[in-house]
C-alpha cells in the first residue's frame, strides 16, 4: 500500500488506511495488528509516522497499546453519519464476518443528453466502480458517479479506502442522503462479478447525495447479492 505526500500528512494517510483495516475486519477485534516495523515497511515510513498513525487510532479509542504484548484492536465500530444506527458493514463485522473491497476502475465519463439520471452533474462526472467481499466472495457491486474535476494523471493516484473520505480530501462535504431500494435484474458484467446468473435479479440500492445546499454530488447504484447475506438496518431509536 502507497501513501503520497502530496495527498497530505503521511501519518494521517496510514491511520485512515487501518481504521478502515478495523472497520472492515482484516485487523480482528481483540487481535494484534502488525507490529510497528512491519508497518514501516509496508508503508516505507519512518518509525516516527507509524507511531503518530497508531497514537491518533488510540485515542480515537479503536487501539490499545499493550508494553511489550503490542497493539490490540479493542474497538471496530465508530459512529455512523448516515443514522444513529451501525452501518451495515459494522454489523456483519460485528457478527464475525470479514469484508473488503476492491475497485474495479476509475475514470472520467462524458453525460449524454440521454442520461437522465447524471444529468445534475452536467458535462462529466468520475465513475468508480467497485466490488464488496464478502468472506472472500463477491457480495456488493457498487457504481458511484461523483462530481469531482480530476485529470487522468490525478485519477491515477486516486486510492479509495472511503468513497467519503476521498470527497473530503477534496473539499466535498456531504450533509444529507436519499437511499431508495428495489428489486432489479442486474446488468450482465455486474452478474459475471457476483458469479451469478444472467438476468438475475438482485436488490438495488440507489443513492443520493447531496451537499448543505442541496445539490447532489454524489449518485451511486449497488446491487447486492443477498443469498449470500440479507442487507440488515438496526434502529436505536423507536420508529415513529
Amino acid at each position: 500500500m502507497k501513501v503520497n505526500r502530496r495527498k497530505g500528512l503521511l501519518y494521517l494517510q496510514i491511520k485512515e488506511i487501518l481504521k478502515d483495516r478495523i472497520l472492515h475486519g482484516v485487523y480482528a477485534i481483540n487481535k494484534n495488528i502488525p507490529s510497528e516495523p512491519q508497518l514501516e515497511e509496508e508503508f516505507n515510513v519512518s518509525k516516527i509516522t507509524v507511531r503518530n498513525a497508531i497514537k491518533e487510532l488510540v485515542q480515537e479509542g479503536y487501539l490499545e497499546k499493550r508494553s511489550g504484548k503490542g497493539t490490540k484492536v479493542i474497538a471496530n465500530v465508530t459512529n455512523a453519519k448516515l443514522s444513529k444506527g451501525k452501518r451495515f458493514t459494522e454489523i456483519l463485522v460485528e457478527e464475525g464476518h470479514h469484508i473488503t473491497k476492491k475497485v474495479l476502475s476509475i475514470k472520467q465519463v462524458e453525460i449524454s443528453s440521454e442520461s437522465a439520471l447524471l444529468s445534475i452533474f452536467g458535462d462529466h462526472c468520475i465513475q468508480i466502480d467497485r466490488i464488496y467481499l464478502l468472506d472472500n466472495e463477491p457480495y456488493i457491486y457498487f457504481t458511484h458517479y461523483i462530481l469531482l474535476d480530476l485529470s487522468k494523471e490525478e485519477l491515477k493516484d486516486v486510492q479509495i479506502n472511503s468513497l467519503y473520505r476521498l470527497l473530503e480530501d477534496h473539499n466535498v462535504r456531504l450533509e444529507s442522503f436519499r437511499d431508495e431500494f428495489a428489486v432489479s435484474i442486474a446488468p450482465a458484467h455486474i452478474c459475471k462479478t457476483l458469479k451469478l446468473e444472467k438476468d438475475t435479479a438482485l436488490l438495488k440500492r440507489i443513492r443520493r447525495s447531496s451537499d448543505g445546499d442541496g445539490n447532489v454530488l454524489e449518485y451511486s447504484e449497488g446491487y447486492y447479492h443477498t443469498e449470500k447475506q440479507n442487507y440488515i438496518v438496526t434502529y436505536n431509536d423507536s420508529i415513529q
